[in-house]
């Protein structure tokens, strides 16, 4: 029988196998760096230029 660990999937901060307890990562620490990432706004949706009001009709 497989236990907990999910078959193949990585930390996506270091690529190491992943653990039930910080899934999707493999530790603390990695968890805390991806936080991280995520307060200094490091992951960004694209996004395209709002358009200008004189651009509107109407």
């Amino acid at each position: 029988m497989k236990d907990k660990e999910s078959v193949g999937a990585v930390c996506p901060v270091c690529g190491r196998p992943a653990t039930p307890r910080y899934r999707p990562f493999c530790c603390a620490h990695c968890a805390d760096v991806d936080l991280g990432r995520w307060l200094r706004a490091d992951y960004r949706a694209p996004v395209r230029p709002e358009e200008e009001e004189d651009d509107l009709p109407g």
